[in-house]
């Protein structure tokens, strides 16, 4: 129960209060965005079954992205979700999925950096309440060469937990409210 709970305080608690506690901030800005790093809601049993917890954490986030979204339309402040179309090299993979060759079939974290700049450059009150990957923000911004994020370009890359397929051709690569 430690593990369950310490995931729903990071993931979903903390998201939740973190916006309540910027939202009269975000009031007052110009262009002003939230931006959940969560997976598009999708509630079939085959995405729980492996990690119910996990799952459920990050889709209490993306729930969040829902209900303030809706919430927070009427005064221009954007809610949307964005999560990577394949698996991002990080200490997780490394240590939880394969080590040094699983990172090899990864994206280098700059892909969800340049595809969150990519968002919140975008006018909050005309792009809120989607759910965002982030190969397919990229494209829809021109970016062309998708070789560049990958850690080896030559191997086959790892898609990501939460997304069917594994590139912007064959799978539904965002969800729009």
């Amino acid at each position: 129960m430690k593990r369950f709970d310490l995931m729903h305080g990071v993931n979903v608690r903390a998201t939740f209060m973190a916006s309540q506690q910027c939202i009269p901030h975000l009031a007052k800005s110009a262009n002003p965005h939230i931006l959940n790093i969560s997976p598009p809601l999708n509630l079939e049993a085959g995405w729980f079954a492996p990690h119910v917890a996990y799952t459920m954490a990050k889709f209490g986030m993306s729930m969040c992205v829902l209900g303030m979204a809706e919430e927070l339309r009427d005064q221009g402040i954007a809610v949307n979700a964005l999560w990577p179309q394949t698996a991002i090299a990080t200490a997780a993979v490394k240590n939880l999925l394969g080590g040094d060759e699983a990172v090899r079939c990864c994206r280098k974290p700059e892909i969800m950096a340049d595809a969150a700049y990519a968002i919140l450059v975008r006018d909050s009150k005309l792009c809120t309440g989607n759910f965002l990957i982030d190969e397919a923000v990229l494209i829809e911004a021109g970016v062309t060469d998708m070789d560049r994020y990958a850690v080896d370009p030559s191997t086959q890359l790892m898609p990501d937990f939460f997304v069917k397929g594994s590139s912007a051709t064959d799978s539904p690569l965002s969800q729009r409210r």
